[in-house]
């Protein structure tokens, strides 16, 4: 089995880069991927630590978040070159804008009466602002100030729609698959549905879009899908020429349901899946 949607300390994980291959292979995986959101810093460790992890391919990702259509769609770089310029250009301005984000954050809590400091214990393993996420803000708001649990953190505070909630002013999709592309990876969709209502129609209408956009594969294994969804996720991506993906969106300790390749318990992602994105990656690079 396979997992190609992971997250470390890089982000907002809580492994190292370096401990991840080890696990995988204690796990029973045949290949992962490290795609922390908006930053490439954990995947020289990650690539170093796998060179001694035997019968484990390491895959360098990235995981974009973008907005489209009122939507916020992440996408998924799979064998990226992480020292590409054009890339880390883009990741720059993506680190800018989730500082801007963070600071804006703290500052609504400070005014809801949640006084958050940048030198909490929660943010100290990071050089900056720009990785740090929701989550974090969710230990700090449990330990300094007795909230229950992270979910009641999301509920009462920092969930969509929520007095200390603040949007993330993303780009286009096709200018992150336009930066995954110039770093000679594969752009993948990640976790297209969330099972709510009407999201079918736009799934197929966004693959039909960006697989002529340039999109190359959408997840069609996820933690959080059932049989179902994944069957017609499968089917949609056949229909759109798209090809497929799977992964666990592992977080470590901040998803203690998650577990890395093994989801919520069911998830199993085959071998071929990554046998045929090689194959796709091998392909494009020879155009």
């Amino acid at each position: 089995m396979i997992d190609l949607h992971t997250h470390s300390l890089a982000s907002d994980g809580t492994i190292s880069p370096g401990e991840l291959p080890q696990l995988a292979a204690e796990s029973g995986l045949s290949a992962v991927a490290l795609t922390d959101h908006d930053t490439v810093a954990g995947i020289a460790e990650f690539l170093s630590a796998g060179e001694k992890t035997s019968q484990l391919a390491v895959i360098p990702g990235v995981e974009l978040s973008t907005n489209y259509s009122g939507k916020e769609i992440h996408i998924i770089g799979l064998f990226i070159d992480h020292k590409n310029e054009t890339l880390l250009n883009f990741l720059e301005l993506q680190r800018q804008e989730r500082a801007r984000r963070n600071e804006e954050i703290r500052r609504k809590l400070t005014f809801l009466g949640y006084p958050v400091s940048w030198s909490e214990p929660e943010f100290a393993a990071f050089s900056d602002t720009s990785s740090i996420g929701r989550p974090h803000f969710a230990r700090v708001l449990c330990r300094k100030f007795g909230i229950p649990d992270k979910q009641q953190a999301f509920q009462q505070l920092l969930g969509q729609g929520r007095p200390a909630y603040v949007r993330r002013r993303n780009p286009d999709p096709v200018k992150a698959i336009a930066a995954i592309h110039a770093a000679g990876g594969l752009a993948v969709w990640a976790h297209p549905v969330s099972r709510n209502s009407g999201e079918w129609a736009f799934v197929r209408r966004f693959c039909r879009k960006f697989a002529a956009l340039g999109l190359d594969a959408m997840e069609c294994y996820y933690s959080a899908f059932g049989p179902e969804e994944t069957k017609n996720l499968l089917e949609i991506a056949r229909q759109a020429g798209l090809g497929v993906s799977g992964g666990s969106d592992f977080h470590g300790d901040n998803s203690r349901d998650i577990a890395l390749g093994r989801g919520t318990g069911t998830l199993a992602i085959p071998d071929e899946v990554c046998f045929d994105l090689v194959r796709r990656h091998r392909e494009k690079q020879y155009k």
